[in-house]
Parts: structure tokens; C-alpha cells; sequence
């Protein structure tokens, strides 16, 4: 079975009311409540608030991250940089040159790959924006092959614009990112996405949403999760599924946890159907 990890921060109090920041004060404490949980990995955020402060933006940042996730016995798997939320790729110049050098200190910390997010504010809004995207990446590769990270574009492109797209740049470190709450708000079956993203697949959040609306707890959105692992598993995926799961009152490690066995138990009842 896949392992199970979490974004970065859904293990600490919300930072200024957010579901989703990278929690300055407290992401030391993480790791153990990570292991804690039940969790195999982290999911760093990466973002323009308080960037300084993020420990990724340095060497010496990284090599602390990487002792503190030792010691616990709990990696890093992957960076989700919504630093370019706000500093889009394709629009701000200079923000290649900033994804060239955190690349580097993502090789070094040793994760997998980075998700690059194209949605809402920084979503691609037209054919230009599309092409520039492919610009963009064509520039990054180089350092995005010398440091072994691969890159995930999460995007809310119609299906087949996504494809064409990665066909088109036909490169092993350019994958796609699937988040199955995403896809449950524009409602878009898992069905209709999956299958045809398969060849690409190279990450997943696990979030619940309501159809053309916000995040809410796994299995009381529109997402159908059974559905969307059922399917992801199919295509042969073998990373961690990350969650990226809404918030609710009680203990952060509790909630991981039971998110954790939702997802696990949704991943036995397929491997129990397909094998039966």
C-alpha cells in the first residue's frame, strides 16, 4: 500500500486564519506529531509570507530540516511552492531564476519533486499563458535535471489541455499533480481525469471539496474519494498520497490520524475489490 503523508502545517494551529501556511513558530514540532499520527512524510510549503523565516529559503535552513526530519524518522517527500501563487512564473520576471535556486536546495534537502500551482490567482488564464508556462519550464529543466527533482503541475486546465501540454514538453521530470478536491469543486468525475493522466501521474492531494465551493472533511464534499484512489491506484501510482485535508476542532495529530485511516482503508477496499 502507498504510504500516507501530510501538507505541511496541518499539524500545527492555523497561521492568521488560513487552512493552508507554512507555520514558522511550530513546523520542528511537526515531525514527531507526523510520526506520531501514523504519517510517513511531509509535504513542505513554500511561500511568499514570511520567506525569510522558512528555513528552505537557506542552506543552513535545509540542513536543519533535514536533522530535525532524522531524528524523527519522517522525510520530506516534496515541496509545494506557493510562493509563485503570488510571484506567477509566467507573468514576474526574475521568479524563473528564483525556482532555478530553490530547486537546488530542494535537491539538497532531498525531497522528490516540487508542485508549481496554476490555480485560482495564479492559474493560466490564456494560449499565452499556457505557451509561456512551456517556456518557462524549458528554462528550468536544466536545473531541475542537475538537482534529480522533478516538477508537478497542478493546474485547472480542462483535461486534454493538460495532456497536450505535457506531451509537448515530453520530459520524465514533468509530471502532473491531481488533487482530488480540486477536481470535485470544478466537477470533474475522477473518471473523466484520471485515466487519461495516467502516463503523467506524479503526485496526489487528497482533499474534499463542494462542487464550486471551499475545502471541507474528507467525505462530506463532492469528491469521490473510493472512486478517484480506485482509479489512481489503477494507473499504477506509487508515491505517497499527501493530505491536504480542511480543518476541525480538536487535536491536529487526532484528525491526521483518522484522515490517515480513511485513506488507508479506501486503499484496502481496492485492493481487496481488484484482487478478488
Amino acid at each position: 500500500m502507498n504510504a500516507v503523508g501530510i501538507m505541511q502545517g496541518r499539524l500545527s494551529p492555523p497561521v492568521g486564519g488560513r487552512i493552508q501556511a507554512f507555520p514558522v513558530d511550530s513546523w520542528r514540532k511537526e515531525f514527531p506529531r507526523a510520526r506520531d499520527a501514523g504519517l510517513a512524510c511531509i509535504e513542505w510549503i513554500y511561500e511568499l509570507p514570511a520567506e525569510e523565516r522558512n528555513p528552505l529559503s537557506s542552506l543552513a535552513g535545509v540542513e536543519e530540516i533535514r536533522a530535525v526530519a532524522d531524528a524523527a524518522g519522517i522525510s520530506v517527500s516534496s515541496v509545494c511552492a506557493d510562493y509563485y501563487m503570488a510571484v506567477r512564473l509566467v507573468e514576474i520576471a526574475g521568479a524563473v531564476d528564483h525556482l532555478v535556486e530553490l530547486l537546488s536546495r530542494v535537491g539538497r534537502l532531498g525531497a522528490r519533486y516540487v508542485v508549481l500551482p496554476f490555480v485560482d490567482e495564479s492559474r493560466l488564464r490564456s494560449p499565452q499563458d499556457v505557451a509561456e508556462l512551456e517556456r518557462v519550464l524549458a528554462r528550468v529543466l536544466p536545473a531541475a535535471e542537475r538537482h534529480d527533482v522533478e516538477l508537478h503541475l497542478e493546474t485547472d486546465l480542462p483535461v486534454e489541455s493538460l495532456v497536450a501540454v505535457l506531451e509537448r514538453i515530453g520530459h520524465p521530470l514533468v509530471r502532473a499533480n491531481y488533487d482530488t478536491g480540486n477536481a470535485a469543486a470544478l466537477g470533474r468525475p475522477p473518471a473523466d481525469e484520471i485515466p487519461a493522466l495516467a502516463p503523467f501521474l506524479g503526485s496526489v492531494h487528497v482533499k474534499d471539496r463542494e462542487l464550486g465551493g471551499s475545502t471541507v472533511p474528507l467525505g462530506t464534499g463532492a469528491a469521490d474519494l473510493a472512486e478517484a484512489l480506485r482509479l489512481i491506484e489503477e494507473a499504477g501510482f506509487a508515491g505517497p498520497y499527501i493530505l491536504q485535508a480542511a480543518r476541525e476542532d480538536g487535536s491536529d495529530v487526532d484528525l491526521a490520524r483518522r484522515n490517515r485511516a480513511l485513506v488507508e482503508r479506501l486503499l484496502q477496499e481496492e485492493t481487496s475489490w481488484t484482487s478478488s
